[in-house]
Formats: structure tokens, sequence, C-alpha cells
């Protein structure tokens, strides 16, 4: 299993598990990432601890604070409002670059669905 992999199933594995999800958030609202295929997506972490690392070991994501959504509205809002306007989910982002697996939003309502 590729870290992308593992990075992925980790992240529904987790928030299936506490029912929560985690992004980050400043003055300016949510981050957004490019990478260089052009697709952006908004960085989601399956726990609170992932997100504070981030912000702790990230220079870019110091001024931002951990940001708590319940699992249902990140089903029924986030996930929704993310495919909507066309951003993929970044996926429990770790390391001195915050970089990982980038997916689609539907890709994750089917699989939280499949259970």
């Amino acid at each position: 299993m590729s870290q992308s992999s593992a990075q992925y199933h980790t992240f529904i594995k987790e928030i299936l598990e506490n029912q929560t999800v985690w992004t980050v958030k400043d003055q300016q609202g949510f981050p957004t990432s490019t990478n260089p295929d052009g697709e952006t997506s908004v960085p989601f972490w399956s726990l609170k601890s992932r997100a504070e690392k981030i912000i702790t070991n990230v220079p870019d994501y110091n001024s931002f604070q951990p940001y708590e959504i319940t699992l249902s509205d990140f089903i029924n809002k986030w996930l929704k409002g993310l495919e909507e306007d066309g951003l993929n989910v970044g996926v429990n982002w770790s390391g001195k670059r915050a970089v990982g697996f980038d997916i689609n939003p539907k890709d994750i309502i089917e699989r939280i669905n499949c259970g």
C-alpha cells in the first residue's frame, strides 16, 4: 500500500470512528492549494492533532487555527460544496511541506456510504 493510499484509508477509518473532520482556518478563511496539474484542493485531517502538527511544522500554516467539522456537515455541506466548486479534498497532508493525497469529493462520499 502506498503512503497516499494509507493516508486515505486512515482518514476514512478515523473520521468514521470519531464522527469529526478537521481543517484549518485563519482570518481570510480556509486555505487551498493547487498542484502542478492545476487541480485545487482544500486540506482536511482526520484528527485535531494532525491539523495542529501542520500548523506547527509548516510556516505557511502558522497563522491558522484548527477548525472542527461534524461528519454529517462534512458529508452534506462540505463535500457537496467542494464538488460543485470543482475542488478536491486534501487528505491528511503531512510533512514539512504539507503534502499528501488529493481526492474527488464524490469518491469520499461513495467510500463513506460503502462503510
